[in-house]
């Protein structure tokens, strides 16, 4: 597997808490940047609030390894199994398979020179730990630049503790923040001694700067000492840059309003960033109405509580961590967390409800980059349903209900660990649980996992049969017709695959899962044969698609379309269509709608004469496999084109030549050999050497031999 996206060096939008402009600490830069050339794994310790990622961030902004800088932020994630899920999310990465994300990583990582930074462990020690000591010792060319409060404690480990900011950086820096406030103050006794007071952390100072607008620097020193010998004498942590920091934050709490603070300690719900409206909606009500919110939050804004962000799904918001669990511990002591955990559950389950009905819609790409996004509240929510009593039945509803995020989106794995946490629950509500089912055994076919695939879907056919629930046989019975197709038992895929959709016409069902069921019979008939009736199939589909702004399951129908196009010798036709279908499978990251078409692109190229770049791009759709699966499912039919563009292009390269192709289609990333397939002009040219033009070989359908597999019986 190779890069799906460029790397990136952190930059201070990555940080929204941190400070916009970096004050000071040029001999520290200096210092880690040596740091890192001397070890290759170093951890940036001290306390909350001292500009430990900033710090971080624009170091690697100078540090400029081959593969690049990957910043992983941890903050977020709570469940330490999601470790290696969060730097699989980082990366960019999409793996099909049932192989766990440690495993993608270390393929993924696997001879190549990077810095990977995880930001934000301290909570999650130990499996951080364990995760850089065996990928710095698998991975000779792995850097690792670690941020927290406190060392990983492994073998190897360079500890670089960053100490606050000396007085007269600390005086610029809280002239400048004030400055952008439009406060303009001198340097003056009062304003270092506060710096002093605050014992020059940046977060604390960047606190004192927003409460200027209301009080003058003179007013927030004595207000600072009133707090400060409330703490005098506080527990073992309170040396000095602690009581600084839990003055400053806890100061600031205290200057704010009821309602400020009301709201601060409610937004602690959020993992990672949230939007106004899931603001006003958990947060809404018993004090602070809904329509208030905004206002309140607006307040929060200008003291540095809360950050605001421009992102791809809109403006969004968040609280540094160490805020964060400031308003946390309030909350909690408040005695109203449970609700709010309840509001926020609500809110996401609400929200992928209504992105599962627009994703049949014109907004399909709006709904996967707000699931994106949205992903660390989600995953919340899952735990919260998954952890309380009485809630499995919402668990299981909600890994169901995201099949489209899970089978659209490249995150097959997450979800066969979410749906089988949920399946594993009795919620007793057994329509959660039959759409739960079929959802994983849909997932469990697109991993390659034949067998319990289907056990999970004939269980899931006679409990609905039971339950008199029409929709979960037809899906049942859909996905067992997939299972069918893949496993080229084609006349069992058709009967099932059409009576499926018999069954979803009959209740009204029509979504992209019933689209994708007519183009499955699509192929079923195309592998036997019949590519006009194929073609009718996949017309109505894409007309429908296109009524619906449809995207992701029309690309599934463009593939079958050219197909048939280059089977009738239209080889223009067939480009166009695929590179259609492949621009639209790679922009939803649906790893296996991209290799597809890249193969039958392959055979294309072929056709046009071509037969080197055909060899190349074949070897690039060779490199994804791994990530999908089985290569073309094992399946006699799905292989036969690439059989024959295979076949055609040795005869025509000879065996070496077509080899060197392919390793060097092999070697490009998932990107380069997407942009290859989608704009062939710009492609380098591929190893030359004496071609003989015997192309038409590559103009002729192959036979598409079928079997009977057993297997599906049932």
């Amino acid at each position: 597997m190779r890069d799906q996206r460029r790397p990136h060096s952190p930059h201070p939008g990555d940080l929204p808490l941190e400070l916009s402009t970096f004050v000071g600490r040029s001999a520290e830069l200096a210092e880690l940047a040596a740091a890192l050339g001397g070890a290759r794994l170093v951890t940036v310790t001290g306390a909350g609030g001292v500009g430990k990622s900033r710090l971080a961030a624009r170091t690697a902004a100078e540090y400029a390894p081959p593969d690049g800088v990957w910043h992983v932020e941890l903050a977020p994630v709570r469940d330490p199994e999601f470790v290696d899920y969060a730097i699989v999310e980082a990366l960019g990465l999409t793996d099909h398979t049932t192989r766990l994300p440690h495993e993608t990583l270390l393929e993924h990582l696997a001879g190549r020179e990077l810095l990977l930074i995880l930001d934000g462990f301290e909570h999650l020690v130990d499996a951080c730990a364990a995760l850089a000591t065996d990928l710095l010792r698998r991975l000779p060319g792995l850097s690792v630049l670690a941020v927290g409060r406190r060392p990983l404690g492994v073998a190897g480990e360079r500890l670089f503790p960053l100490e606050p900011l000396g007085e007269d950086d600390a005086v610029e820096l809280f002239v400048e923040r004030a400055a952008q406030r439009g406060v303009a103050v001198p340097d003056d006794p009062d304003i270092r001694e506060l710096c002093r007071r605050l014992d020059g952390i940046p977060l604390a100072i960047e606190l004192a700067a927003g409460r200027l607008r209301t009080l003058g620097p003179g007013q927030l020193l004595e207000r600072l000492d009133d707090r400060f010998r409330l703490l005098t004498g506080g527990g073992p942590d309170a040396l000095p840059r602690h009581r600084a920091l839990r003055t400053a934050v806890g100061w600031s709490h205290e200057l704010c309003t009821p309602e400020e603070r009301l709201l601060w300690a409610r937004l602690s719900v959020f993992a990672g960033r949230f939007d106004l409206e899931a603001a006003e909606y958990v947060c809404g009500g018993l004090g602070l109405h809904a329509d208030d919110v905004l206002d309140v939050l607006s307040e929060l804004l200008d003291q540095s509580v809360v950050a605001r962000e421009e992102t791809p799904v809109g403006v969004r918001y968040r609280m540094l961590d160490t805020i964060r669990a400031y308003g946390a511990d309030w909350l909690a002591a408040t005695g109203d967390a449970a609700r709010l955990r309840r509001r926020h559950r609500d809110w996401y389950l609400g929200l992928t409800t209504w992105c599962e009905l627009e994703w049949f819609s014109p907004r399909q790409h709006e709904v996967a980059a707000r699931v994106e996004a949205e992903l660390p509240n989600l995953r919340d929510a899952l735990e919260y349903c998954l952890g309380e009593p009485d809630e499995a039945h919402l668990g299981q509803y909600l890994a169901g209900a995201l099949w489209f995020h899970w089978v659209g989106c490249g995150r097959l794995s997450e979800g066969r660990r979410w749906l089988e946490q949920a399946l594993a629950l009795d919620s007793g509500h057994e329509r959660s649980r039959l759409k739960a089912l079929w959802v994983l055994g849909y997932v469990a076919i697109l991993q390659g996992d034949a067998v319990p695939a289907l056990g999970m879907l004939l269980e899931c056919r006679e409990a609905a049969e039971r339950a008199a629930d029409p929709s979960a046989v037809a899906y049942a019975e859909h996905r067992t017709g997939c299972l069918a197709l893949i496993s080229d038992d084609m006349e069992r895929a058709e009967a099932l695959l059409r009576s499926a959709l018999a069954r979803y016409e009959e209740i009204g069902e029509l979504n992209s899962n019933v689209l994708m069921g007519q183009v499955e019979l699509a192929m079923t008939r195309a592998f036997q044969g019949d590519l006009p009736d194929a073609v009718r199939l996949c017309e109505d589909v894409r007309q429908v698609c296109e009524d619906h702004g449809e995207r992701w399951a029309r690309s599934y129908a463009l593939y079958v379309l050219a197909y048939a196009a280059w089977a009738d010798g239209d080889l223009p036709g067939a480009r166009g269509l695929l590179v259609n279908c492949l621009d639209s499978a790679h922009s939803f990251h649906d790893l296996l709608g991209s290799v597809l078409a890249v193969e039958l692109l392959a055979l294309v190229t072929g056709a046009e004469g071509d037969a080197a770049e055909a060899a190349v791009l074949q070897g690039a759709a060779a490199g994804m496999w791994p990530s999908v699966g089985l290569p073309l499912f094992g399946s006699a039919s799905f292989n036969a084109p690439h059989q024959l563009c295979e076949t055609a292009a040795r005869e025509l390269l000879g065996d070496e030549r077509y080899e060197a192709c392919v390793r060097q289609g092999a070697a490009l990333g998932r990107e380069a050999a997407v942009r290859r397939a989608l704009e062939p002009s710009a492609a380098p040219p591929a190893p030359r050497g004496p071609v003989r033009h015997a192309e038409a070989a590559m103009r002729k359908p192959a036979a598409s031999p079928t079997r009977k597999g057993g297997e599906t019986t049932g």
